[in-house]
Order: C-alpha cells, then sequence, then structure tokens
C-alpha cells in the first residue's frame, strides 16, 4: 500500500466525508440498476499527463472504504515523476463497489498531484541555491493535512500548519499593536521557549527597526521587487531567517532564490494549482 506520510486516524475522517458527500442516501443507483450483482473487474488508475504524484494512499483508502475486500494494488508512489499513459493503480474486485469510489478516489489524487506537481516546478526553479519552496495556509477548508503532504511530495517544505503553530506578525498585527518594536515586545513576552516569531515588512527602513526591536527569529519579505529583495538580504546578513513572499511564479522564482532568500513561500500551489489530470479505466 502506498504510504501518504499520514496516518489513517488523521485521513480517514476526510475520505468518509467525501464519499459520504458523492454516495448520498440511496449509494450509487446507476452502478446498483446496470451491474449484475457479483461482477468482479479489474481497473486501472492511469496518467493521462505528466507531472508528480501525490495521494495515492489516499485514493486507495477510498477504494478499501467503499469495499475492504477490494485489491489495491499500488503501481508508483506518492512522491514520483509520472508520465503519460503511466498505470499508477489497479484495483481489482466487486466493480460496482470500485465505481462506486471512483470519483472521490480520483479526486483526491488529481487535486494532490496537481499540487505536487505545481511545487516541483518551482523547486525546480531553485536548483544551485539555498532556497527552499515553502507552502502557506492558503489550503482548502478541510483539506489542509492532506494538502500540505502534497508539497512535501512535490519537493517543496511546509509552512505552519495553523494559527497555533508560531507567531507571525504581519501588517495588521503592527498597526494594530502600536509598531514593530511593541509588537515584537509584546509577541517575545508571550511566546514560549518552542515558539518562533517571524514578522512581515515590506520595506527596508522595517527592517532596519526589527534589527533594532530584537525579539524576532524570521522575517517576511512581502512582495519586494528583487533588487530589494537582495539589499534586505544584505541587511539582515544571516542574522534571521528570511522568507520572501508575493507574486512567486515559475518565471520569477530563480531570480528572487539568487538573492540568497533563505525560503519562498507561494500561495499559489496549493490555491491555485490545476488538478492533474487521471483517469480510471475498467
Amino acid at each position: 500500500m502506498p504510504q501518504s506520510g499520514l496516518p489513517d486516524l488523521i485521513v480517514e475522517p476526510v475520505v468518509r466525508a467525501a464519499l459520504a458527500e458523492d454516495l448520498g442516501s440511496q449509494g450509487d443507483i446507476t452502478g446498483r440498476a446496470v451491474i449484475p450483482p457479483g461482477t468482479r473487474t479489474r481497473a486501472q488508475l492511469a496518467a493521462r499527463e505528466g507531472g508528480v504524484v501525490s495521494g495515492l494512499a489516499v485514493a486507495a483508502l477510498a477504494f478499501r472504504l467503499v469495499d475492504p475486500a477490494l485489491r489495491v494494488v499500488p503501481r508508483s508512489a506518492d512522491g514520483a515523476a509520472c508520465t503519460p499513459g503511466e498505470v499508477l493503480m489497479t484495483v481489482d474486485g466487486d466493480a460496482a463497489a470500485i465505481l462506486a469510489g471512483e470519483r472521490v478516489a480520483l479526486n483526491f489524487a488529481a487535486r494532490l498531484s496537481g499540487i505536487a506537481t505545481a511545487t516541483a516546478a518551482l523547486v525546480a526553479e531553485t536548483a544551485g541555491t539555498a532556497a527552499r519552496i515553502t507552502c502557506t495556509r492558503k489550503t482548502t477548508p478541510g483539506l489542509r493535512a492532506l494538502e500540505k503532504r502534497a508539497v512535501l511530495d512535490g519537493g517543496g517544505f511546509n509552512h505552519r500548519f495553523s494559527l497555533s503553530d508560531a507567531i507571525l506578525i504581519k501588517d495588521n498585527h503592527i498597526a494594530a499593536a502600536g509598531g514593530i518594536g511593541a509588537v515584537l515586545s509584546a509577541a517575545r513576552a508571550a511566546a514560549s521557549h518552542m515558539v518562533r516569531i517571524e514578522i512581515e515588512v515590506d520595506r527596508l527602513d522595517q527592517i532596519e527597526e526589527v534589527l533594532a526591536a530584537g525579539g524576532a527569529d524570521a522575517v517576511l519579505l512581502d512582495n519586494m521587487e528583487t533588487a530589494t529583495l537582495r539589499a534586505a538580504v544584505g541587511m539582515i546578513a544571516g542574522r534571521l531567517v528570511t522568507e520572501a513572499s508575493g507574486g512567486m511564479t515559475p518565471g520569477r522564482v530563480r531570480e528572487v532564490a539568487a538573492t540568497g532568500v533563505d525560503y519562498i513561500s507561494s500561495g499559489a500551489i496549493t490555491h491555485s494549482a490545476p488538478a492533474l489530470d487521471l483517469g480510471l479505466d475498467v
């Protein structure tokens, strides 16, 4: 069975909810009407375009929850590259059960593979640099754990999973709390020794304030031009972890990575990644 890196305890409620939504109150009335009871078949889940695979374990779980007797055999693995026509998984067993789970399994695998593929495209742009691609909290409600796992499958890294993971001070926090010095002082006083503090800036003069105030572990360089990013990295000189964010398209990531930033965050790899074209054929 392919390993998603996530325990079924986390994944199963999400998949059960998706199956309940799709099967409705009466189950698959089409399959029940047209497929003779006891009909057995084999189906192949295949890639119709190239990309990076993710969500195979989730798709397999969808089939198993519909019918534990189905035999699901992976032919690839999450995080692997795939080519058009490549068979990623086979499913043997009751035909009606396979077709009842088909759409949910494909929805998960296509969505998550799309995220992994989009992530891998940005990661490729950082080759030869120390920059790492990371995601954000711009995820589909209820699917964050799965989508962030897909980012890892694409070679990226995860930002915080929730508001409780770390202190990330943004522009609105600064405005509401009375300025950079005040907000950093309050954050450091409230943070435990296990909690890191990151602060967002969009101007070079704010970096001077951050460095003077102390208390931050990382700085988020938001919506800066490439030349400004390079200057910001020089000012910080390794004293803080640097993260660049805002408009990180494949065409721009390479030049941003070359500025020396530690991380490049992208919301698009989760909220706007196109699904990878996958299909299930009996």
